[in-house]
């Protein structure tokens, strides 16, 4: 399959551009004429085949470009149609060229621009349709795609900083653990060989090296079959309902980042769920929504317990109380916002009092995390120097 680039006429005469997705030139025209366009002219993109799509995936960053832009254009007065049209040329991302430009054409053609957006579910969440659908609904497209960009920015950001946060410590260890294999192999041997050779007895931790590196050397294509095979039994588990929620319920037990974790899911659903009933959807089905769009299965099955005591005419913040995962404020303010009325504005309170506190157990993290790793790299580095050097110590002292 081949990407091309089309410019073509309407049947009122108008310019439009897009991108087609055929697996040849000949079938690209069949698809384009299909629409009752006239061709201006067609040329195949350089990103093409399936493999450059799947390289140009829609990153949550495009999308919340895609929302500011798209809000700017529709509060200009600029019809649907021809805002997406621009947005199409403004669009670096092969994939999502090909996407707006298969929306525009169904929203031109008479379909609602959430039915059109449903039509890709891989890249506008099911989440992000309702509540555009809302704003179509109230006539406030443009307020609801900007408030859509401020919370998915907020997301982002979020998950950018928790990433970065991890960075560091992930390239140290693996660096540590590719450079102990390479002295295991290659390096330790040739000491050993020496001491070896002397005959004496040598200490536990040399005798532990010995092992550790004899094994290495031996062995190094079982130790990455085994690392693959963990890699892929690890995935495998994951897609199994059993393993993904054995998974998801270990690492919300984790010391320090446990209840990180928490804060992270708690905060994408408050914010999820402010979003959804701000665009006027009920709440029963705001909480359906949300329910798809939290991966985590603990927090899940809990949602969708809050949804059930909704619908049974019960309080939503009774499915909270005494919930290990929940810290004790959250049913409270949940329990007040339903009392007076203004449930959303609980919502983001409790959403941005727990953005503070994720901030803070990050930031305190990349604190601790420069000395703890310095730490673990001098144990680490102390043990593979002293077992190699007592047993040279005793040789000389037994000169």
């Amino acid at each position: 399959m081949s990407l091309y680039k089309y410019k073509a006429l309407t049947n009122d005469k108008k310019t439009v551009s897009g991108i087609v997705e055929a697996p040849s030139e000949g079938i690209a025209i069949d698809i384009l004429k299909e629409k009752l366009l006239v061709i201006i002219s067609l040329a195949e993109t350089k990103g093409k085949g399936k493999f450059s799509i799947i390289l140009d995936r829609v990153k949550p960053k495009d999308i919340v470009i895609f929302s500011r832009q798209f809000s700017v254009l529709i509060s200009s007065n600029i019809t649907l149609v021809q805002a997406l049209r621009l947005l199409i040329d403004q669009t670096n991302n092969e994939k999502f060229k090909m996407v707006l430009s298969e929306i525009t054409d169904d929203v031109d053609g008479g379909s609602n621009l959430s039915s059109a957006m449903a039509k890709h579910g891989k890249v506008f969440s099911s989440f992000y349709v309702n509540v555009v659908k809302s704003g179509e609904t109230s006539g406030k497209l443009d307020e609801v795609l900007e408030y859509l960009a401020d919370e998915m920015e907020k997301d982002y950001d979020m998950t950018s900083k928790i990433k970065g946060a991890m960075m560091y410590p992930a390239f140290i260890f693996s660096a540590l653990l590719i450079v102990g294999g390479v002295m295991m192999k290659f390096v330790v041997p040739k000491l050993t060989a020496v001491i070896t050779e002397t005959g004496m007895e040598l200490p536990l931790p040399t005798k532990i090296l010995i092992f550790i590196s004899d094994f290495v050397s031996a062995f190094w294509w079982l130790l990455i079959i085994v690392i693959i095979g963990l890699v892929f039994g690890i995935k495998i588990t994951l897609k199994s309902s059993i393993g993904k929620k054995a998974f998801d319920t270990l690492i919300l037990k984790i010391p320090i980042f446990g209840k990180l974790f928490q804060r992270i899911y708690l905060v994408r659903f408050v914010r999820s769920l402010q979003t959804l009933l701000l665009g006027g959807i009920n709440i029963s089905k705001a909480l359906g929504i949300t329910s798809k769009i939290i991966s985590n299965e603990v927090y899940k099955e809990l949602i969708i317990k809050t949804k059930k005591n909704v619908e049974d005419g019960n309080s939503m913040s009774l499915a909270f109380i005494g919930h290990k995962n929940i810290p004790k404020m959250v049913p409270q303010m949940i329990n007040i916002g339903e009392k007076t009325g203004r449930l959303d504005v609980m919502l983001g309170n409790i959403a941005r009092f727990f953005t503070r506190e994720i901030n803070n157990t990050v930031a305190n993290l990349m604190t601790l995390m420069e000395p703890i790793i310095m730490v673990t790299l001098g144990i680490a580095v102390g043990i593979m120097v002293a077992a190699i050097i007592m047993p040279m110590y005793n040789m000389s002292s037994a000169i």
